[in-house]
């Protein structure tokens, strides 16, 4: 990999792992479009381990008390302080793991063009019913779930949207936004859950993707790697926190406008 083609595939991965606009999708239509080699495992490792570094360290005030709660929580036998969100990100994330571990060997049939621009104009139009859905809500003033209301019907609904992420062009964030929504969360509630449900996801998907690489016999380009780490984890990082500050002013439509603009091109493109 050249330095273009690194600093581009880490800021991509970077700026849409959390965006609702699918991080899978651009990272297999990016090199296709720009006529470059398949980036490799060992930089996917690399660009995942990075956005999860800023996941992390942008919730690393709520993640202590998260875990110390849901210790506790297991101690008493009973739910306590905020030891219930810490348990919907658990169960949460179970349908996906599932799923994921099930259709392992048969997502690679999955990364085709057409399909990426029928999912993303599939589950941009879903967000932006969601998306309107809440926006009457709140013109009503009717009262919006915060991550804190969270009961298990909602939780598995929103971890079994978010295994559908495993469809490329879906986006794991969008598809558990415009689920949380559905279910009468509000923007910054959906937002904030969907980005600590990433969390144990992306650790696990990073860590299935190291033992990979350890059993290949290939070449780890290092440099590669430590640039793509730090160049994700960055653009994740302030990807994070100026989304959920402009969530308000914006809405999803932008990402929703892209959506449906990238789909129609991709059909153009490939069809």
């Amino acid at each position: 990999m050249d330095l273009i083609q690194i600093i581009v595939l880490a800021l991509v991965q970077g700026l849409s792992e959390f965006l609702p606009i699918s991080s899978s999708a651009h990272l297999i239509l990016v090199p296709q479009l720009l006529g470059w080699n398949d980036q490799g495992l060992a930089f996917d490792v690399a660009t995942h381990f990075g956005t999860l570094i800023a996941v992390v360290w942008y919730f690393r005030k709520d993640i202590q008390p998260l875990f110390l709660d849901w210790m506790k929580s297991i101690q008493l036998k009973h739910n306590t302080g905020n030891s219930l969100l810490a348990w919907g990100i658990i169960i949460g994330t179970i349908p996906a793991g599932v799923i994921g571990l099930l259709i392992n060997d048969y997502a690679e049939h999955l990364r085709n063009p057409l399909i990426i621009a029928c999912t993303t104009i599939l589950f941009g139009l879903l967000l932006w019913y969601a998306d309107a859905r809440v926006q009457k809500q709140m013109a009503d003033k009717i009262e919006l779930r915060t991550e804190h209301q969270l009961n298990l019907k909602i939780i598995l609904f929103i971890g079994c949207a978010q295994a559908l992420a495993l469809i490329p062009g879906t986006s794991r964030s969008g598809i558990t936004i415009t689920a949380a929504l559905l279910m009468g969360m509000s923007r910054h509630a959906a937002a904030r859950f969907s980005f600590l449900l990433s969390i144990p996801l992306i650790m696990a998907a990073s860590l299935m993707k190291t033992i990979e690489l350890s059993q290949s016999a290939s070449h780890i380009p290092w440099l590669d790697i430590f640039m793509g780490v730090g160049l994700s984890a960055v653009s994740a990082y302030f990807c994070i926190h100026y989304f959920i500050k402009l969530l308000d002013s914006v809405g999803m439509m932008p990402f929703i406008i892209y959506r449906l603009f990238l789909g129609i091109f991709l059909f153009w493109i490939f069809v």
